[in-house]
């Protein structure tokens, strides 16, 4: 079967003729076409999910909430434009993690957990169904107005579904994304501006946490600064006039002026835009965060510091949130036996989820557990997602034996990926 960023068919037919409908505009980037052994499973009577045989009905599961998604989003920012809403679960070698291809989100099998835990990612996609398709960044230096407004657009879909507590963990922990970001790139470097300067460059070289997080705490702060209520009035304004077009940075910053702060002085010195747009690094009024759930593990992790066994901490219902927190606030450099211990505690190594399974596979790299190198060899093997590959080979290449082993790993697994994972794993091993 044949399907497409259009209106699609939900069946193969006998003579693998398939034919497509996009009534609307849409940004050359989103043309998307995807072939191959796959049926369609309904959700409700305007969202569904297509995907392998085998696969089928556990993706359906995972995905029951997408109809609420959709009707969460309508309800913030205005009435959803493009008719339908499905997601296509592609193979393990699909190098992102989604990609808002209209009417029809692509989206990695890495996110199928088991347990609806990982579908924050959907509501991503979903969201740009308002902010990247409906209204599109002008040139990929204005890249931060897609995928800032999604991020705040997600987490407020997240907030409706599951309450603030669920968002508060998903904002922190891409503030701690954010903050890796500007210290590996540099506090001074221009590509922790939201406004970037791609010329002569490749775009990739500005797809990171930057537009993402920094985008999306600097729509925060607008919001903490004029109260909810207004900022949502002006999003679903701006959604509304702005339809099937595109926009700049500084199309926006007009707006901002004349329907946001109204030129107000107090308000304007309270946000300083221009900071966050124009300038490096994280401007030192960016919007706190704290999390009860997430102080709660820090606690545990203490207890753990301090000689409590792993298998003894309170760790009963943690949600991939909590289990991420856990994990990214380990020591980075621990023994054999605390590894093992936490291991046999719970069974990071041969997760089912493949975030918490990634996490912990840097920590195994790292320490030398090599317990775990079956299960690195397996995942990667399979896996060609490149928000995990890239970091594993990487953490490999810091020592001899583990660039070795990258390089036995590369040789059996580099047909499994796609060229552009493939070709980014190839430089670094140069």
């Amino acid at each position: 079967m044949a399907v497409m960023s259009a209106e699609n068919p939900v069946a193969k037919n006998a003579e693998g003729v398939y034919h497509f409908k996009m009534s609307k505009p849409i940004p050359a980037y989103l043309l998307a076409l995807a072939v191959g052994d796959f049926v369609f499973k309904a959700l409700d009577n305007r969202s569904g999910v297509y995907a392998e045989p085998a696969a089928i009905e556990k993706a359906a599961w995972e995905f029951a909430d997408m109809p609420k998604m959709i009707t969460s989003a309508e309800n913030l920012y205005g009435p959803y434009a493009w008719g339908r809403y499905d997601v296509i679960v592609l193979p393990p070698s699909f190098p992102f993690g989604g990609m808002e291809n209209p009417m029809l989100t692509f989206a990695t099998p890495t996110i199928i957990a088991g347990d609806r835990s990982l579908t924050t990612l959907v509501a991503h996609e979903l969201a740009h169904s308002w902010s990247g398709n409906l209204v599109t960044n002008a040139t990929w230096n204005d890249f931060w107005m897609n995928e800032g407004f999604t991020v705040y657009f997600e987490t407020r879909i997240m907030e409706a579904l599951y309450g603030k507590d669920y968002a508060d963990m998903q904002s922190l922990l891409g503030f701690e994304d954010l903050k890796a970001t500007i210290e590996e790139l540099g506090d001074t470097s221009i590509d922790t501006k939201l406004k970037l300067d791609l010329k002569d460059r490749d775009p990739d070289d500005g797809m990171n946490s930057i537009a993402y997080e920094k985008g999306h705490f600097l729509l925060l702060l607008i919001e903490q600064t004029i109260g909810r209520e207004k900022f949502d009035t002006f999003l679903k304004g701006y959604f509304s006039r702005h339809a099937f077009g595109t926009i700049t940075t500084e199309e926006f910053l007009k707006e901002y002026h004349s329907e946001i702060t109204h030129n107000d002085t107090a308000i304007e010195n309270k946000i300083r835009i221009d900071d966050w747009v124009y300038k490096v690094g994280l401007p030192d009024n960016c919007p706190k965060i704290t999390s009860e759930k997430f102080n709660a593990v820090n606690v545990q992790i203490e207890k753990w510091k301090s000689g409590t066994p792993a298998s003894q901490l309170e760790t009963k219902n943690y949600s991939t949130y909590e289990w991420l927190r856990f994990l990214g606030n380990l020591p980075t450099s621990m023994s054999l036996e605390q590894m093992k211990s936490l291991d046999d505690a719970f069974h990071f190594t041969n997760s089912g989820n493949r975030e918490i399974q990634f996490a912990w596979m840097l920590h195994c790299i790292r320490n030398k557990y090599t317990i775990a190198n079956p299960a690195i060899r397996a995942f990667l093997n399979v896996v060609g997602r490149r928000k995990f590959v890239k970091p594993l080979y990487a953490e490999m290449l810091k020592s001899p034996e583990g660039k070795t082993m990258a390089k036995e790993i590369f040789a059996t697994s580099k047909m499994n990926y796609h060229a552009i994972t493939r070709e980014t794993i190839e430089a670094m091993l140069k």
